[in-house]
């Protein structure tokens, strides 16, 4: 097993993005962001395109796990959908490079098959960002390195909840043998430990660590 993925069992790893309507859609907030995340005791980061993840990986000695997102016309797949995003984002330095493995038609109609290639080429693990556990199934099948549960909740024939898939990540974490990553929804610290009592490998968590618009109005509603 890649060293960088084996020293990932059973940490808390922070996803540090923003969009661009997003208060925080800046270089210096998002490494902000980042080492914030790292001073509270996150062991990696989860990071999306070529400049934050070549930042964070030049200024904090953590893995990263890259993505790129990027849409196209001709399809819905736009975490790291191509080979283009792919080598971006080896090139930017990602010790994991992340794409969506979900058996929605891809731009171009490319296939997962030729970005693991790709990705192992390099000697890089590949992280399978899936939604159903018939995907998690096929993300092995297929040669991936982990699967994390994503992107549960963000295609039309998952499972559509406000919570967290713990359900999905039983059932993986039962059926795989490679790494299953917790990621989606983690609001409340109880979920990250019921997420490593269902064998979660790591957990992933963004929205309720650095997305603070969100975070307010959750306060918020509660006095509306």
């Amino acid at each position: 097993m890649n060293v960088v993925l084996k020293n990932l069992k059973g940490k808390l790893i922070v996803s540090c993005q923003a969009s661009p309507e997003e208060p925080l859609y800046s270089p210096e907030a998002l490494m902000a962001m980042a080492k914030a995340s790292i001073e509270g005791g996150a062991s990696a980061l989860r990071a999306n395109g070529p400049l934050p993840v070549r930042q964070m990986k030049h200024f904090f000695a953590v893995p990263v796990i890259g993505l790129y997102k990027k849409i196209y016309s001709d399809s819905d797949v736009y975490i790291t959908p191509t080979q283009k995003e792919v080598e971006a984002i080896i090139i930017a330095g990602a010790d994991i490079i992340a794409v969506d493995a979900t058996m929605r038609k891809r731009p171009f109609d490319e296939k997962i098959p030729s970005l693991i290639k790709l990705i192992h080429k390099f000697n890089l693990p590949a992280m399978a960002d899936i939604s159903t556990y018939e995907e998690g199934i096929k993300a092995q099948e297929f040669g991936f390195d982990l699967v994390g549960t994503t992107l549960s909740g963000y295609t039309p024939y998952s499972t559509q909840s406000d919570e967290p898939d713990f359900e999905l990540l039983s059932k993986l974490t039962k059926k795989l043998k490679i790494p299953v990553i917790m990621e989606g929804k983690i609001w409340e610290p109880f979920q990250l430990e019921e997420a490593f009592k269902r064998k979660a490998y790591a957990v992933v968590i963004g929205s309720a660590i650095t997305r603070p618009h969100l975070i307010t109005k959750r306060f918020a509603d509660k006095i509306k």
